[in-house]
Order: structure tokens, then sequence, then C-alpha cells
């Protein structure tokens, strides 16, 4: 199991990118922390250690980036991936100049998030199990890997045309509604789980938009709608 800390002083946030982290398989929540000290102890002192920190920029009275250099001076090997509002250069330049794996720009949906764990553990991975490396190889550590690409016309494993093709119809007989998972599932009267697997692809292709709404458990959950642009997309996979 991977652990993963999330560093961020907004205690909604943190509990939602704890909730992000346990859907995606193989990674855990080992901890949050609002300050940068408290990241520092944890990071450096954890058993067991931490993986993978999920840190803001932007927090009330500190600059996330300020833990960089200071994990670089503490050789430690954790890795980062910035989860923040800030778009500007100077702050995208320093923190890849600190060897940052990734950065999410705020708001982003599941599915990037996703990406950016699950291309992560593949580069770790790879630099785990291997003592020397193909030109492939190197490629992929520093490119990434070309089958991480979603391929629209490509449906990952487990999903079928005719499940996928009943949901787009739906989808497209109702192009200006939100939706939830469950809702569809019951309109369309398939598994919730099924359901889910089928709107995380179409989100990753872009057809569906998902946002984020906070019930009266605090728990979030996703809507989806169609994003008019891909309307023609989504209508390939009607027929």
């Amino acid at each position: 199991m991977i652990n993963v800390l999330v560093v961020d002083d907004d205690a909604m946030v943190a509990e939602l990118n704890r909730c992000y982290i346990g859907q995606v398989p193989g990674f855990s929540c080992c901890g949050t922390a609002s300050t940068l000290q408290q990241a520092k102890e944890k990071i450096l002192n954890s058993e067991p250690p931490v993986d993978l920190v999920l840190l803001d920029i932007y927090m009330q009275q500190e600059n996330g980036l300020d833990l960089l250099p200071e994990l670089r001076k503490a050789n430690s090997p954790v890795e980062v991936i910035i989860i923040s509002s800030a778009a500007d250069a100077a702050t995208i330049k320093t923190s890849l100049h600190y060897g940052v794996v990734d950065y999410l720009i705020k708001p982003f949906q599941f599915p990037r998030f996703e990406e950016a764990l699950t291309q992560w553990r593949q580069k770790k991975s790879l630099m785990d199990n291997q003592h020397y490396y193909q030109q492939s190889d190197v490629d992929l550590l520093i490119h990434g890997s070309p089958a991480t690409q979603h391929d629209s016309k490509r449906l990952p494993k487990g999903l079928t045309p005719q499940t996928l093709r009943t949901l787009c119809q739906w989808i497209d007989a109702h192009p200006g509604t939100e939706f939830s998972t469950d809702e569809l599932a019951a309109e369309v009267n398939i598994s919730r789980v099924s359901c889910r697997k089928y709107l995380i692809w179409l989100a990753q292709i872009n057809i569906l938009f998902t946002s984020i709404h906070y019930g009266a458990t605090g728990r979030p959950v996703y809507r989806y709608r169609l994003q008019p642009e891909y309307h023609s997309l989504l209508q390939q996979y009607c027929q």
C-alpha cells in the first residue's frame, strides 16, 4: 500500500483529497497536515514512511513551496504532487525545479487526480525494480507512457459497448440534465459500481463534466453533465 500525506490547511479540501485517495486502488491516506511543520515531522518520522505528499501552496500563514527545499536538505525520498490554484509561471517553474512529479491546478476532476497517482506509481515501480534501463524505459520515466493517453475509440477493460450505448443514449436524451451515479444507475437499471466506471471513463475523454457537492453528511457527491462541445462524440457511442 502506498501511503499518501495530504498537506492543506483547508479541512474540507483535505477531506476531499482523502476521499479521492481512497478511490484509487493501492493508495491510502496516512494522515493530513495543516502546517508545514506538521508535514515535515510526519514525513521524516512516520512509520510506516510516507511515500507521496499532496501539497497545497496557498496556505493561510505559509507558502507550500517552502517545504520542498526542506525535504531536499533532509535527503527525504518522498515524492510530491502539487495541488493548488496557483497557476503562475514562476510558481510552476519553482515546483518543477524542486522535482515535483505532477502539478494539478484547482479545480480539477477526479480522473486527472487518479491519473496523477497511477502514472506516478507506474514510474515508481519501474525505478524500484530495474537496475538498468532501455531507452524506452527512460522515455517512460521522463515523458510518461503513451499508454496513459486516453483513446476515445478503445474501451478500457471491463466496459462493454452495449452498456455504454445504453448510458450514452440516456445522456443524449437528457443533454441539459445534471445527474449522480446513483440516479443514472437507477434510470438504466445497472449497478452503481458498474455505472461509476463508465462515468469516470466518459469524464476522462471529456464527454462529461464532473462537479462536487457536499450532502448533509459532509461526504462529497459527484455529479455529471454533458459538455455540449462533445455532444457529437457522445452520439458516436449511441449507435
